[in-house]
């Protein structure tokens, strides 16, 4: 018997849960945070983070406005009213050069304030609002509910450039797992991705990005010739799933992280 896609009922009942567990990764994650920000001094704050040219105040700027930027995107998906992201990109780096400078106590009240907010919002929005498309600053529309998983994103690995004791090796398995698998997919995609297979040593998952065309996965898992007719064996890169993210998104020079046959690991392109 044929299976079709699921009812109305049964995506609504998958588009609440998915909107639940995402609020509730999105609180964990903003508490580590929140309390990452509240150690730092005047100083510290001023100091430069691992994102050049940017000081660990643009980063908490940045992500209070992403907060503020998200939120408007829930409102456009409660209210039907096409609420854009930031008024422009001029302006969305005007805010952020803006609010670097502040002291290390305005900083953490900022990311408290509008993460408090962005997080009001969302438990305004019903079923039906979280399945309503919204269109970021860049990218395609989505689903609003995906805006959960965006600020996920952007709250985790801003963590880790603030060079402040949160690294790669704290972020959460279930993010690791869904974020790898994600970023790896993007990789699959690039031209000026290296070909190579990726093996989460934790999970044991395999992901072929770059020229690694299906079927060189499982042929270069194997040590064999790839089933397109390419090199006999495709550069395995392994090791822990954060290690190999933190890798592929520029967060890391690729230590902790194994190549197969042994060498240099390849250049990865800006994510």
């Amino acid at each position: 018997m044929a299976v079709g896609r699921p009812g109305g009922n049964a995506v609504a009942e998958q588009t609440a849960t998915s909107a639940g567990q995402l609020r509730e990764q999105v609180g964990g994650a903003t508490d580590r945070l929140l309390a990452t920000a509240a150690q730092l001094t005047d100083e510290q704050v001023k100091a430069p983070s691992l994102l050049p040219g940017w000081s660990r105040g643009h980063v908490l700027t940045h992500l209070a406005r992403n907060a503020d930027g998200l939120r408007n995107l829930l409102i456009w998906a409660r209210t039907g009213v096409p609420t854009p992201q930031y008024a422009s990109p001029q302006a969305r780096d005007a805010a952020i050069a803006a609010g670097a400078d502040r002291t290390a106590a305005e900083q953490a009240a900022d990311i408290r304030d509008s993460a408090a907010a962005f997080d009001a919002e969302a438990g305004r929005l019903s079923t039906v609002h979280w399945q309503a498309v919204v269109r970021g600053m860049r990218g395609p529309g989505h689903p609003a509910v995906h805006t959960l998983w965006r600020r996920l994103s952007e709250v985790e690995i801003h963590h880790v450039d603030l060079d402040a004791g949160y690294g790669a090796g704290d972020w959460p398995a279930d993010f690791v797992a869904q974020r790898l698998a994600g970023v790896a997919a993007e990789f699959a995609q690039r031209a000026d991705s290296p070909a190579a297979l990726l093996r989460d040593t934790g999970s044991g998952e395999l992901y072929p990005i770059g020229a690694a065309a299906p079927g060189a996965a499982a042929a270069a898992a194997a040590g064999g010739a790839a089933a397109d007719g390419g090199p006999e064996r495709a550069i395995v890169i392994a090791g822990p799933g954060e290690l190999l993210l933190a890798w592929l998104i520029g967060r890391s020079q690729g230590a902790g992280l194994t190549a197969d046959p042994s060498g240099p690991l390849p250049a990865v392109p800006a994510w």
